[in-house]
């Protein structure tokens, strides 16, 4: 806008501030453009690292900026969530054999997996069978390993991450006392008191005391 002499009307000032405002929220808009655009589309994601018992698979995004994105470059998911057949070993144990025909210091061993181990949960400990040898013999174990045998964490890059019931990457869901993923334990109820058993068709029934608890005798019971 511009005023000569002869301009005798002030300028809105409602008018200017709108301006201000729209030259404003443009930079803020292509700046946020800037950010989101100095990426290329995510990538097709990879094939599962496993076929079975929960794997991750991969996709990528390349800068178009050289370095200077702002983010990941690599995101993961989990997949092949379905459980393995009984047939199907170990998967860290599957990791340790592969390295039988592989000379340790000048011999041959039949190796066997260190699980648990809580310094190191994503490197490839593995045991000498019948020997006490236990050695590091990868850095890192393949994508999908559990991280433990006690929950269903997994390995990625050679990073435990978090895995919940419902097997997804970063969940926090955890089963409730009746076995439900993600519930809220209605569905069951915890039964206790007097039980009776069957010795034998020519004995009489064994009374167990009601007053005293048998943790064998405490049944969950799912509605």
């Amino acid at each position: 806008l511009q005023c000569n002499k002869t301009c005798t009307e002030p300028i809105n000032g409602f008018f200017l501030l709108s301006i201000l405002h729209f030259f404003q929220t443009s930079r803020i808009t292509r700046s946020d453009e800037d950010k989101e655009g100095s990426w290329d589309a995510w990538g097709s994601w990879s094939d599962c690292s496993r076929t079975c018992g929960g794997g991750a698979s991969y996709s990528l995004r390349r800068c178009l900026n050289g370095r200077n994105c702002e983010g990941r470059n690599i995101r993961y998911k989990t997949c092949s969530s379905n459980d393995c057949p009984s047939d199907v070993g170990d998967f860290r144990a599957q990791q340790c054999s592969a390295y039988n025909d592989v000379k340790y210091q000048g011999h041959f061993y039949e190796w066997i997996p260190v699980y648990n181990d809580p310094t190191a949960p994503c490197a490839l400990k593995c045991q000498a069978l019948g020997k006490n040898l236990i050695v590091e013999l990868a850095p890192k174990v393949l994508d999908g390993t559990r991280c433990n045998t006690e929950s269903l964490d997994m390995c990625i890059s050679g990073i435990c991450q978090a895995v919940g019931c419902d097997r997804q990457l970063g969940s926090n869901a955890k089963e409730d006392n009746c076995g439900i993923c993600a519930g809220d334990g209605s569905t069951c109820r915890l039964v206790r008191g007097q039980a009776k058993a069957h010795v034998s068709p020519e004995k009489s029934r064994l009374q167990i005391d009601p007053m005293i608890i048998y943790p064998s005798l405490c049944f969950l019971l799912v509605y």
